[in-house]
Parts: C-alpha cells; sequence; structure tokens
C-alpha cells in the first residue's frame, strides 16, 4: 500500500526553504532539497535515521516497512506510546511531517522482496539498510548494489549492548558503507540499547549525506 504524504499545516513550504537555506547556504540546501533517500526498515536504525536526514533538509524519503509499533520498540526506536498498534510507515510519516513540513515522503507498506526491492527504491540515490532479519538485510544490499542502476547503500552490522564508542566504525567498499563494530549482536545480558543503536542511525544518515554532497554531477 502506498500513501504519499505533502505538507499541510500553517507553515508554508517557503519557510522552510528559506530557513533550510540560511541555514546550509543555497548550494548545500538545494543538493539535499533535490536528494532521494530510501529507508528499508523503520525500527531503530531506520526510524532515527529518517529522522536526522528530515531535519538535515533532504527533499524526498522512501519508507519501507510491514511492521506495527509495539511497546518493546520505544527503547529505542522513535515512536511513543502514542503509535503503539499504528503501522511503523505511519506513525513515523507523521513524525516527520511534524519536524519538517516541506519534505516529501513515498510511504510503502510491504515486506522487502527481491521482486519488489528495485522497484521500491528506484528513484533513490542512497539506501540505509536498517533490516533486523539478515537473510533480508543481505537481499536488499545484493539487490541494490548489482541492479541496473549505480546505487549506494549504508547498511548497520554491530550495535548491541553499550559503551565502546571507539569500536563502532565506518566501512567503505565502492558503493556499499557498512557501520557499527561489525561483531556484537543481541545476546543474553548484550540488549539494544538507544544509545549505541541512536549513534550507528546518526552515523548512517551522516554518510548518507556525505555521498549525496560528494557525488559527481
Amino acid at each position: 500500500m502506498l500513501y504519499t504524504y505533502y505538507m499541510s499545516n500553517n507553515y508554508s513550504v517557503l519557510d522552510f526553504d528559506t530557513m533550510y537555506r540560511h541555514m546550509h547556504t543555497a548550494e548545500v540546501a538545494e543538493k539535499l532539497k533535490v536528494s532521494v533517500v530510501g529507508i528499508a526498515g523503520l525500527g531503530g536504525l531506520g526510524s532515527n535515521a529518517a529522522v536526522a536526514l528530515a531535519r538535515a533538509g533532504i527533499g524526498t524519503l522512501i519508507l519501507v516497512d510491514f511492521d506495527r509499533v509495539e511497546l518493546s520498540n520505544l527503547n529505542r526506536q522513535c515512536y511513543t506510546i502514542d503509535d503503539i498498534g499504528k503501522y511503523k510507515t505511519e506513525a513515523l510519516a507523521e513524525r516527520l511531517k511534524k519536524i519538517n513540513p516541506s519534505i516529501r515522503l513515498l510511504v510503502y507498506t510491504v515486506i522487502i522482496t527481491r521482486e519488489n526491492c528495485q522497484r521500491l527504491f528506484k528513484d533513490a540515490s542512497v539506501v540505509v539498510e536498517a533490516v533486523d532479519d539478515p537473510s533480508v538485510k543481505e537481499l536488499i544490499i545484493e539487490t541494490l548494489l548489482t541492479g541496473p542502476r549505480k546505487l549506494s547503500v549504508v547498511a548497520g552490522s554491530g550495535m548491541g549492548g553499550f559503551g565502546k564508542n571507539e569500536e563502532i566504525k565506518e566501512r567503505r567498499v565502492g558503493n556499499l558503507t557498512v557501520i557499527g563494530d561489525g561483531k556484537t549482536a543481541v545476546a543474553e545480558g548484550v540488549p539494544l540499547l538507544a544509545p549505541r543503536v541512536g549513534i550507528v542511525a546518526n552515523m548512517q544518515a551522516n554518510a548518507v549525506i556525505e555521498r549525496i554532497m560528494t557525488e559527481e554531477e
């Protein structure tokens, strides 16, 4: 199911465009505004990365997830207790429009498969891979990197537990960027907590912006 969210409140697009041009400079603001970024999975990584990108002034986000918000999500994902039971796509879209009313959101409440992956993200130049299932993670990375279009993927790997900030690194191989410590999976006594998950999510958003700002015209 596809929903397209546009701005609908008392602020005009011009208000927000003017603010971003003032904050970023016109050249940077324009490059971010015309960019299209995909978010595959809207949990701890995806929801927080989307918030960071919306605040930065990305023009269009493609949000893809099939799940609903649960109580257990609230320790690390951007949702609130009022969102419980809503589809993550719809809850996140509502939140992003309150942050940046000028953003355009393409929202797909579907499961990502090998058959639909390229179609879902066909307009994006960069995709944040933020799913939990290793097989789906592999599917997304492989499908998007080997497709007919030149596409960059920013993935997360290893963010369980707490502390050890110095172990969270960015590794880049061609069009693939992987952020995390590369080893710390969730286990007994190694939970997913907001601080470490948030660090990786914001590093993913930062890597996306770097890709956008340094890509060749």
